[in-house]
C-alpha cells in the first residue's frame, strides 16, 4: 500500500481520467455479450468492478467492461435484462433484504448462506466468498477521543450519552431493522444530543470537533484521512454487509476461468485496506479504475494465489 500511495502521489498531476460505461439511457450502451461487470454509485463499488475487470483481462483473452453509476436496484436489473453478467460487489445484508426480500439476520455465516442459496435458486447467479471485508454502519470517534475516554465498544457510549454530541446519517434515524429505534431497544439508552446530517457533513463535523461521535460507514476513506477509530458493535446491531462478487451461471459456463479469478481475490482486501483504497481515490481525486489497476499491479494480479480447480461438466469447480 505504501508503494501504491507513492505512485498515486507521483502521478496525480498527470493522470488521464477514465470514464465507465452505462446502461442504455444512461449515456452509453452495453451489448450483453462477453463479460459486462456492474459497479455502483460509490467509489468503492466502482473500484471493485474495475478490480474484477483488471483480473479478467489479465487472465482471460477478452476485453471486459464496467457499467458504473448503478443503484442496487439497477445493478440487479442489469443482470435480469442481460446487460451485465458479473457484479464487482454485492453486500450480504443489502441483498438479503433487498433483492431477496428476506428479514435481516445478525449472523454473518447465516447471511452468507442465505444469499448463496437464494441467488442460485431464484436468479441463477453464483455468490462468491467475500473479498475479506464488510462495509457496514459504524460508530466512530477521533483517535484522541478514543484514547482520552478509553473507547473501544459502542456500549461504552452509554456513560457519555448526556455529554457527547452525536452525528448520524439522516436515513438511519428512521431506518427499520437497524436504525435508531432498534439501537435504543438493543443497547438500552438514548443520546441526549443527536444530530441527523449527510455523511459529508458528518465527517467535516467530526474533524472540526463540532461533534464527538459519528455514525458513518466502516470502509469510508475519511476513516483514514481524519484518523478515526471505529467502535466495536459489541451487541451486533448492524447486520453483516460482507462484500463479494457474483456472476451468472451462464457466463461461468462460457468462461470457467472466472471461478479461479474470484478464488484468487477471496480474503485479499481487509477493512483497513479498503479504507485506504477509497482514501486514495477520493482524497487525491484519482479515478477508481486507476487506483484499482495500480493495486493489482502492486500485487502482481495475485498470481501467487493458486485456486484448486476440479473439472466438472460445463466448466470448473473450486474445491475448498
Amino acid at each position: 500500500m505504501r508503494k501504491l500511495m507513492k505512485k498515486a502521489l507521483a502521478t496525480v498531476g498527470t493522470l488521464i481520467l477514465v470514464s465507465g460505461c452505462a446502461l442504455p439511457g444512461l449515456g452509453g450502451s452495453v451489448t450483453g455479450e462477453g463479460i459486462s461487470i456492474t459497479g455502483g454509485t460509490s467509489t468503492e463499488m466502482d473500484m471493485l468492478g474495475y478490480i474484477v475487470e483488471g483480473m479478467v483481462e489479465h487472465y482471460i483473452d477478452i476485453d471486459a467492461n464496467v457499467v458504473t453509476n448503478l443503484s442496487s436496484t439497477m445493478n440487479h436489473q442489469a443482470f435480469l435484462t442481460g446487460d451485465a453478467n458479473v457484479s464487482g460487489v454485492r453486500y450480504t445484508g443489502t441483498s438479503l433484504t433487498g433483492e431477496l426480500g428476506e428479514e435481516p439476520v445478525s449472523d454473518p455465516e447465516l447471511a452468507e448462506q442465505l444469499v448463496v442459496e437464494g441467488f442460485a435458486e431464484r436468479f441463477n447467479q453464483k455468490w462468491y466468498p467475500s473479498y475479506g471485508f464488510a462495509n457496514t454502519y459504524a460508530f466512530m470517534v477521533r483517535a484522541e477521543t478514543a484514547e482520552e475516554y478509553g473507547l473501544e465498544r459502542v456500549s461504552q457510549l452509554e456513560e457519555f450519552k448526556d455529554e457527547f454530541d452525536v452525528g448520524v446519517d439522516t436515513n438511519w434515524m428512521t431506518r427499520p431493522g437497524d436504525g435508531y429505534d432498534a439501537f435504543v431497544d438493543l443497547y438500552g439508552f438514548e443520546f441526549d444530543n443527536i444530530f441527523p446530517m449527510s455523511l459529508g457533513l458528518l465527517y467535516t463535523a467530526l474533524s472540526s470537533e463540532e461533534i464527538d461521535v459519528g455514525l458513518g460507514y466502516s470502509t469510508d476513506g475519511q476513516v483514514v484521512s481524519e484518523n478515526l477509530v471505529l467502535l466495536e458493535d459489541d451487541l451486533s446491531l448492524f447486520p453483516p454487509y460482507d462484500a463479494s462478487p457474483i456472476a451468472s451461471f451462464e457466463v461461468l459456463d462460457e468462461y470457467p476461468e472466472l471461478d479461479g479469478i474470484f478464488k484468487k481475490l477471496e480474503g485479499q482486501i481487509d477493512e483497513e485496506q479498503m479504507q485506504e483504497l477509497n482514501y486514495l481515490s477520493e482524497n487525491y481525486l484519482l479515478e477508481p479504475r486507476t487506483v484499482a489497476f495500480d493495486w493489482l499491479e502492486q500485487n502482481n494480479h495475485f498470481e501467487d494465489v493458486e485456486p484448486y480447480l476440479e473439472p466438472v461438466e460445463g466448466g470448473f469447480e473450486i474445491n475448498d
